[in-house]
């Protein structure tokens, strides 16, 4: 039987890096301000009080689940929340009859709740279907990725997105797998690549062994890196009015490195993090999600 969704009850996750987002915002009452990650509206909330209700909140989140917490947080007069990725931004902000926004923020971590949703496999533990997608209508799920693509493909995917060492003996073993069982569940692939690497790899290893692929099966799953580009080169520059601030949030080196390199051009932005603001020993201590977290600021020029 597949498991059923998580219902949106109450949210278990924490925002990261929030104090020092509202920091790098710099919100002020009556703004217009986009939360492209809104997800169960940590950062949103906050936003809302400094912008006060004459300022308009815009929350965009690819996963159903996550705008059902946000809709019980963010709501009334100013305040849509849209089931959109960040990428298509100025289609959302046509369709309001919006031309710019002051501020835009991008939280690009997953969330605490998605990962306790039993049906989309986001955990290692999870017994549903290995799906991994944000917005299950659009897309292949995780599954038929391992399932269609052949060793090559699979190796560069685990090599290029999820940086992995091993990923020619990890796609090998998943290829081979194929002839007697097919990987469905997380806990498949979990286990597949554990008795993939060296034994002293896995001994030593402070994560889970599987950490690399799962972050590589999902950024492809949902396009991650492509939407990044796009809100970078068009969504972002494209709403922003003159002036306006962007912040964005990543949490591994592929992102930041986009988001850096983006904030470097001159022409479109002044760079106002040279070096990417961290999380403070308190907050890492409190919240490990915190612990590779990036916040990188630019103004619009």
């Amino acid at each position: 039987m597949t498991p059923r969704p998580r219902e949106p009850d109450a949210s278990l996750h924490q925002p990261v890096l929030l104090r020092e987002a509202l920091r790098w915002l710099e919100l002020a009452p009556g703004m217009t301000v986009v939360d492209g990650t809104v997800g169960a509206a940590g950062h949103a909330r906050k936003i809302c009080e400094k912008i006060g209700a004459e300022g308009t909140l815009i929350g965009l989140d690819r996963d159903p689940l996550m705008l059902a917490h946000a809709a019980r947080f963010v709501n009334g007069p100013n305040r849509h929340l849209r089931q959109s990725s960040y990428a298509e931004l100025p289609t959302v902000l046509a369709e309001l009859g919006i031309d710019s926004v002051d501020r835009v923020l991008l939280d690009l971590g997953l969330s605490s709740d998605q990962l306790a949703d039993e049906a989309r496999g986001f955990s290692y533990e999870s017994t549903g279907p290995l799906d991994l997608r944000f917005d299950t209508s659009r897309g292949k799920p995780a599954w038929r990725i391992l399932e269609e693509a052949d060793e090559r493909e699979l190796a560069d995917m685990f090599r290029e997105y999820g940086e992995e060492r091993f990923a020619g003996p990890i796609a090998r073993a998943i290829v081979a797998r194929r002839g007697h069982a097919l990987v469905r569940s997380a806990a498949d692939l979990a286990g597949t690549v554990a008795a993939a690497l060296p034994g002293h790899v896995r001994a030593e290893s402070r994560r889970h062994p599987a950490t690399r692929v799962f972050q590589a099966l999902r950024i492809a799953a949902n396009s991650e890196l492509e939407q990044l580009r796009l809100a970078l080169d068009h969504a972002l520059p494209g709403s922003l009015r003159a002036g306006g601030r962007a912040v964005v949030i990543s949490f591994h080196s592929l992102e930041d490195r986009l988001v850096k390199n983006a904030f470097r051009d001159k022409e479109r932005w002044q760079n106002l993090t040279p070096k990417p603001i961290a999380a403070s020993t308190a907050e890492r201590k409190l919240n490990p999600r915190s612990r590779s977290a990036k916040l990188r600021a630019a103004t619009k020029r």
